[in-house]
């Protein structure tokens, strides 16, 4: 039974790294079709104005708080959550999981050629890594049947979608069954960590939850969509004064 905790309405499953690592290898052998949502407080707060979002992250198989802002809004629910469970690491460990396994994966989204190089890399890291494909994540309606087919073609274990968020939840949830991967991660702007284009914040900054502020330092075009990280904090406070 899942442990759940609300957090602005968007459930949370209250998972450890590892335990969310062994629920999602659970999900390639039960047959079925999941997928997996990974928000911090910026989704959080987009799903607050945007009820298709917002549906589809009540429905997702497995939730993980990909912010530290989410772990802490927690501490005023019942359920605290245990700890950050980043979707880059998610992924990560999933790939050392099924490493040397007949498990495939399918690399989906970011610029042209961007996709390509993250799969190959990866390989590199973890060379028992098994690559299904990959496309870029720029198409049309023509273009995304193609996609669709070449996917299901592949038949990958695990498909990651780069479109940025909300697009890429709404569209693994549109379209996770005709693509017939096992599970489906919207993974952000992942692949350009994992191709060597974007550096990821050093460990001092992720142990002490000040991703955000690297972020935010090393590219300050992001200052804008950094605004919703105290409007969120702020939402949960005034909610937890409401009760």
């Amino acid at each position: 039974m899942r442990r759940i905790t609300q957090i602005l309405e968007v459930p949370f499953d209250a998972l450890t790294m590892e335990e969310a690592v062994e629920k999602a290898l659970g999900f390639l052998e039960d047959g079925g079709a999941h997928y997996i949502c990974t928000p911090n407080p910026e989704i959080v707060m987009e799903a607050q104005k945007d009820h298709e979002l917002m549906e589809i992250l009540r429905k997702a198989d497995l939730v993980v708080p990909d912010g530290i802002g989410v772990v802490w809004a927690s501490r005023y629910s019942e359920i605290v959550l245990k700890e950050r469970v980043a979707g880059y690491d998610l992924t990560q460990n999933l790939f050392r999981a099924i490493e040397n396994t007949e498990h495939k994966v399918y690399f989906f989204g970011g610029a042209p050629g961007v996709a390509a190089t993250a799969a190959r890399k990866m390989k590199k890291v973890y060379p028992g890594l098994r690559i299904a494909g990959g496309h870029n994540g720029y198409f049309d309606a023509e273009e995304e049947k193609k996609i669709l087919a070449d996917i299901k073609k592949a038949a990958p274990s695990i498909l990651l979608v780069g479109l940025g968020a909300p697009k890429q939840e709404k569209w693994i949830y549109e379209h996770l069954t005709e693509t017939g991967a096992k599970i489906a991660i919207g993974v952000g702007g992942s692949f350009d960590v994992m191709a060597g284009n974007v550096k990821r914040a050093p460990k001092l900054f992720r142990k002490l939850g000040l991703e955000w502020f690297y972020r935010l330092i090393t590219q300050p075009t992001r200052w804008k969509r950094m605004l919703r990280l105290p409007k969120f904090a702020l939402t949960v406070l005034k909610k937890q004064k409401r009760r």
